[in-house]
């Protein structure tokens, strides 16, 4: 069997002779020819080259044409942002800045980049016969996101049936955009829909069971293959997307592989997946590499699986470590070195966080994979920014890209375990779900509270009064008294005509004020050594 018909016979549910293999290669085409991903993705040539590349080096069953969720929002009015190693960002929202939904026309075949990628599937298809080309086109979800921003949470609340009306439309050019690459020579259309991550069953079901089962029923009517792609932590959400008859759902690692593998083949659907995208391709050794393979594969199966990277490959993703896939997936024999040898990885050094979020101020931490590359990502990260200003220079927020091992480092040390997560002063606090701006606020404000609370109900210190007599202490406790009264502060006030007692605060000449300031270092817990060596440092 060539690649196109092992992914075809897997989709299917028949038996292959080995798992295939299909290499999520995006704007990683642009690093495999030297150019960045904005010159990528606006040239068939680069398209074309990129993943020539990405066959001869990856020897893949599968790629996809492009993997650009913003193709589709681009044509319909949203502006992008570009960038030199991811895909672009939407930056505006046209029906949140007052487009009506009726003025969006569908897409044309000659509408935005579609005429590069369209030409680039058609030069591909030529080119590689034998290998399954998938077209990606936006989820109903996604692109309704797009479309209206953040906002949407809210009105699905409030106007579900306004959101309807909009899901109608999105449908509508998901069916347009899939009848355009099976025109070009698709095998499989993908419906990437990595925002459903962010709603629970019944929402899923309430808004996108429809335009997705239709989405799927029109593919079928194509005779092509239909794949459901959704990353972050959507586990809820299997039962309802194979409740909308794709042939395939494709699942990052949020999701436990033999959860999926276990409710996908119980109802007829292949699925594929989860190579951990950025501990272990983008950042580990070829050994993680093998080790991780060699796992993945034992826990799908060879029955209706496909080996396949969480989600977009990154830029710079180390190609030794993609060509480790292929040499495991093709050859029997590595794959039984790999496993003979395979070590239990290197255990990621973990940070004592204890005294994490203890600053006067409220720290909120966006974990995601790339808010430039994820489009979940993108939109939490907007979330915060969004509400952020209006606590002033109260609340500090920052995203930490686990593209980084510092920020693995971070996540595993808060023991976050989904993509993407905010956590409010070390808390973990929404788990791969856009909070609506209210209950972030909320939040945030909750914690301030908790603050003001512990700062109002502690002691923050002393003003020790020294004489070498009492009438010489008189007027200076006078000035101290009003000052206080003026200020409102209720500060233990300690008088002391001892001479011991000065010396032990090195005071040589009186009348003498000491100010003592208290903090607390240590609050319900035993503290290490280290950390009480350091805070008598601060005194000594």
């Amino acid at each position: 069997m060539h690649g196109r018909e092992l992914i075809r016979a897997a989709m299917t549910l028949q038996d292959v002779e080995r798992v295939p293999w299909t290499p999520f290669v995006g704007v990683h085409g642009g690093a495999l020819i030297g150019v960045s991903a904005a010159d990528y993705l606006r040239s068939a040539d680069h398209i074309v080259n990129g993943l020539t590349k990405a066959v001869e080096l990856y020897r893949p069953d599968g790629l996809p044409i492009v993997f650009d969720l913003q193709l589709e929002a681009e044509i319909l009015g949203c502006r992008l942002e570009w960038a030199a190693e991811n895909p672009p960002a939407v930056v505006s929202h046209p029906l949140a800045e007052g487009c009506p939904l009726g003025e969006l026309a569908l897409p044309n075949a000659d509408d935005g980049r579609l005429p590069i990628v369209l030409e680039a599937a058609q030069r591909l298809r030529q080119k590689f016969p034998d290998l399954a080309l998938y077209g990606l086109i936006t989820g109903p979800f996604t692109l309704a996101l797009h479309l209206l921003g953040t906002d949407i949470f809210m009105k699905m609340m409030l106007e579900p049936e306004s959101i309807k009306e909009l899901f109608a439309f999105t449908q509508r050019v998901a069916e347009r955009m899939a009848d355009f690459y099976l025109d070009a020579g698709a095998d499989v259309i993908a419906v990437v829909d990595p925002m459903t991550s962010q709603i629970g069953p019944d929402l899923f079901r309430q808004f996108v069971t429809e335009p997705a089962t239709a989405i799927f029923s029109h593919i079928r009517s194509r005779r092509a293959l239909g794949s459901f792609f959704v990353c972050g932590h959507a586990q809820q959400n299997i039962e309802a997307m194979c409740e909308c008859r794709p042939d395939n759902i494709s699942v990052d690692e949020n999701i436990p592989l033999d959860f999926v593998r276990e409710v996908c083949l119980s109802r007829g659907i292949s699925f594929g997946g989860n190579l951990q995208l950025t501990v272990v391709l983008l950042l580990g050794s070829e050994k993680d590499v093998h080790r991780h393979v060699v796992e993945t594969l034992d826990i799908g199966g060879e029955r209706g699986f496909i080996l396949a990277p969480g989600c977009d490959l990154p830029y710079r993703t180390p190609i030794a470590n993609l060509r480790a896939v292929a040499e495991l997936v093709h050859d029997p024999y590595q794959r039984e070195v790999a496993r003979a040898v395979s070590s239990s990885g290197e255990i990621c050094e973990v940070w004592d966080m204890s005294d994490y979020g203890k600053s006067d101020r409220v720290i909120v931490d966006i974990i995601t994979l790339d808010s430039e590359a994820c489009a979940p990502c993108q939109y939490m990260v907007e979330s915060v920014k969004a509400v952020a200003p209006q606590f002033k220079d109260i609340v500090v927020w920052r995203e930490h890209k686990i593209k980084h091992t510092e920020s693995v480092q971070f996540m595993t040390s808060l023991m976050v375990k989904n993509i993407p997560t905010i956590c409010i002063d070390g808390k973990i606090t929404f788990v791969s779900r856009i909070p609506p701006k209210e209950e972030l606020i909320a939040a945030i404000q909750r914690r301030i509270n908790e603050k003001l609370l512990f700062k109002i109900r502690s002691r923050k210190g002393a003003l020790y009064l020294f004489g070498k007599t009492e009438e010489e202490l008189a007027p200076l406790e006078e000035v101290v008294r009003r000052a206080l009264r003026e200020t409102g502060a209720d500060i233990d006030l300690i008088k002391s005509c001892n001479p011991e007692e000065m010396h032990k605060f090195g005071v040589a000449l009186t009348p003498a004020v000491v100010l003592a300031v208290y903090k607390i270092k240590a609050e319900g817990i035993v503290p290490q050594v280290a950390a009480v060596k350091e805070w008598i440092k601060e005194i000594v």
